[in-house]
């Protein structure tokens, strides 16, 4: 089971993100306990309730785990091996410390504390190399683990977060000691959320983020077997991966687990053959690719017609925003584009959520930011005429987008024309969009295209006459107006566009 956790207030100096998010209803006894030993009171992590043994909680700015008797023990083995701390001090597996005995609660055994992951994001909001990268560090921990005696129960994509262009596993309490002759348990969860969306982007071009975004659980293999038919068959990882084990699912699926574990170990299933298993999904992910089609964004700095004074004097514009802000926690750059913005405001905070529709921009931006060693700009792919909405279980399970965020600044360049213009959207919606995005007091740093610019105008040419009488810049000044204080404006020297940082209200 995957544990989306590390969502809540950070502490001065690391991106804060929202509290008030609802948990479902969990039993009291943990909170009550933990929190009288802590001195404070818990929130319960609305993704932490499938695996009874383990549960992610809040106590004020830590992030907690709560392990019962069992994971304790698992976790201390986990601990004391040889594989697990390297994969810890590598930053591969996020930094994990047992707290002292006396802030367990008797229901609990143990208690961990976590380090805080900047944002949590999800799968549906990565790139095609995004996605590569997180299975591929998935693989290489469990081949790491294996030889160690020990395997994780869980496979889902949502076991990964990111610092930066970094991945990191989160779930700690999926590593259990490996019974000898037992398959990886969590081998379906792995093709649902992170093998299948990859062999759909590879070899059909599918995009894997709508079915990701639909189900929370990934693509079934029958689901993904009515795609690959015929030759289909044949390309890599598609029969073994896709149809056989589709076909071993439905074969088994009135058996118990532990008749379908005993069989394989009567077959002579071993370690050997686990971890030969592991190394040929590696194999096989490390090969797959995706070229996305060209798009227009691809190539926007150079087709957008920005002059070159444009230019400079926008950057300028955004510098002293970011830098005149009093808290620099967490930035959002929505319409990120290329990250020229992204990178700019890295230089100034402690980290960046650059927010861009297209995935082909998004997947090129990430290979850039790799290969530049960047953990402070996490690219996501991201439609913000349609956000991600909460989803799994009571809508909570998988937090929007909205509830994700409360940047200290929110950057909004070139963007509000596409969404007013090219996507129908009112003005006092798009300025309620951008600013419940900020948190208490942030800032709003906006571009506001005049209707005679040509970008405007070539948004206006395929709607009809008379649409849009309210997009003007008055009209847009004064919902600015209504919502905080607009300390400074600049119309760029081409006449046609004016940017605005807005202090927004409390």
């Amino acid at each position: 089971m995957a544990i989306p956790h590390l969502r809540h207030p950070a502490p001065p100096g690391t991106p804060s993100t929202r509290p008030d998010l609802p948990g479902p209803d969990l039993p009291a006894e943990p909170g009550s306990d933990l929190s009288a030993a802590l001195g404070t009171d818990l929130r319960a992590e609305p993704g932490s309730f499938r695996d009874p043994a383990n549960r992610v909680l809040y106590a004020g700015q830590d992030v907690l785990r709560a392990l019962d008797e069992t994971a304790a023990a698992h976790w201390r083995a986990l601990a004391g091996s040889d594989f697990f701390p390297p994969l810890m001090a590598a930053g591969k597996v996020c930094g994990t410390e047992e707290m002292p005995a006396a802030t367990a609660p008797q229901r609990w055994a143990a208690v961990l504390r976590h380090d805080r992951i900047p944002f949590v994001s999800h799968p549906y909001e990565w790139s095609f190399t995004m996605l590569r990268d997180a299975a591929l560090l998935h693989l290489e921990i469990l081949r790491e683990a294996l030889p160690a005696g020990f395997t994780t129960k869980d496979g889902s994509a949502y076991n990964l977060q990111w610092r930066g262009t970094e991945p990191v596993f989160i779930d700690v309490g999926s590593f259990a000691p490996l019974r000898e002759g037992e398959p990886w348990a969590g081998y379906r969860q792995f093709c649902q959320t992170l093998l299948y969306p990859l062999l759909l982007n590879a070899h059909l071009g599918v995009d894997f983020r709508p079915w990701l975004r639909s189900q929370v659980d990934g693509i079934e293999p029958d689901q993904m077997g009515r795609l690959f038919r015929g030759v289909r068959r044949l390309l890599p990882g598609v029969l073994t991966h896709v149809h056989l084990h589709g076909s071993v699912q439905r074969r088994n699926a009135a058996r118990t687990t532990t008749d379908v574990r005993a069989q394989l170990r009567d077959a002579g299933y071993s370690r050997e053959l686990a971890l030969a298993t592991v190394r040929g999904m590696e194999k096989l992910v490390r090969r797959l690719d995706h070229q996305p089609p060209t798009s227009h964004w691809v190539d926007y700095q150079r087709t957008c017609g920005y002059s070159e004074a444009d230019r400079s004097t926008k950057e300028r514009f955004v510098t002293a925003a970011l830098t005149s802000a009093a808290q620099r926690r967490l930035v959002l750059d929505l319409g990120a584009n290329d990250g020229r913005y992204a990178r700019l405001a890295a230089a100034h905070a402690d980290y960046v959520v650059a927010v861009e529709q297209d995935p082909a921009v998004v997947d090129r931006l990430y290979r850039a930011l790799r290969g530049e060693g960047e953990r402070r700009v996490l690219p996501l792919v991201m439609d913000l005429a349609d956000p991600s909405p909460g989803g799994g279980w009571r809508g909570t399970e998988r937090a929007s987008f909205a509830a994700r965020t409360g940047a200290d600044t929110v950057l909004a360049l070139a963007l509000v024309h596409h969404l007013a213009i090219g996507r129908n959207v009112p003005l006092p919606e798009v300025l309620a969009c951008l600013t419940a995005l900020a948190a208490p007091g942030g800032r709003l740093v906006v571009e506001f295209v005049h209707p005679e610019d040509p970008m405007a105008r070539r948004l206006l040419a395929n709607k009809p006459d008379g649409l849009f009488p309210d997009y003007r810049r008055d009209a847009f000044e004064a919902l600015l107006a209504a919502r905080g204080t607009v300390e400074d404006r600049l119309e760029l020297p081409s006449g046609s566009r004016t940017l605005y940082r807005v202090a927004l209200g409390g």
